[in-house]
């Protein structure tokens, strides 16, 4: 018995330790909140989503607000039963102690089933404020990127 409560004592702070492991980077946070943000609006979960986003949201160069937002979302997701996002690199800029801004480029489809029958490319720069422990969008401007620009930064195919 106190053989065990020895063992016990000893190893409780080295589990203890093995649990702080080192935090994550902020550009680490912000990517995973962008992550959490695209799971839920592909699972249809419209009020999780907006959770991730600030009240004093301005989108568009200042032309959305978060209401605004929170419409566009309701009429995308009830426009395509499936609607998918497929986010490339996003590159992420801590601009403050607690402020930072995320870009990427998204394939984003929709469509009555499972095979999209629309899509589009879109480039997007974020901004993010963090609030007690949660990263918050604050603005968001976005737009299409034309055809002829997504195919030309695809790879060449190979010719084997």
């Amino acid at each position: 018995m106190i053989r065990r409560h020895f063992l016990s004592a000893l190893l409780l702070p080295v589990l203890l330790l093995a649990g702080c492991g080192q935090s994550q980077s902020v550009e680490q946070q912000v990517i995973a909140t962008i992550r959490q943000m695209e799971e839920k609006i592909e699972a249809g979960q419209r009020l999780a989503f907006m959770e991730h986003v600030d009240d004093a949201f301005s989108g568009q160069q200042g032309s959305m607000n978060r209401d605004q937002v929170r419409a566009l979302v309701i009429f995308q997701l009830n426009r395509y039963k499936e609607l998918q996002a497929q986010l490339f690199p996003i590159s992420v800029t801590e601009t403050g102690p607690d402020t930072a801004t995320a870009e990427f480029r998204a394939l984003v489809t929709g469509g009555p089933g499972w095979i999209p029958d629309s899509g589009r490319v879109y480039d997007f720069q974020t901004g993010w404020r963090l609030d007690g422990g949660d990263w918050l969008l604050v603005s968001a401007d976005w737009k299409p990127v034309p055809l002829e620009e997504v195919l030309e930064s695809l790879p060449a195919p190979s010719r084997d």
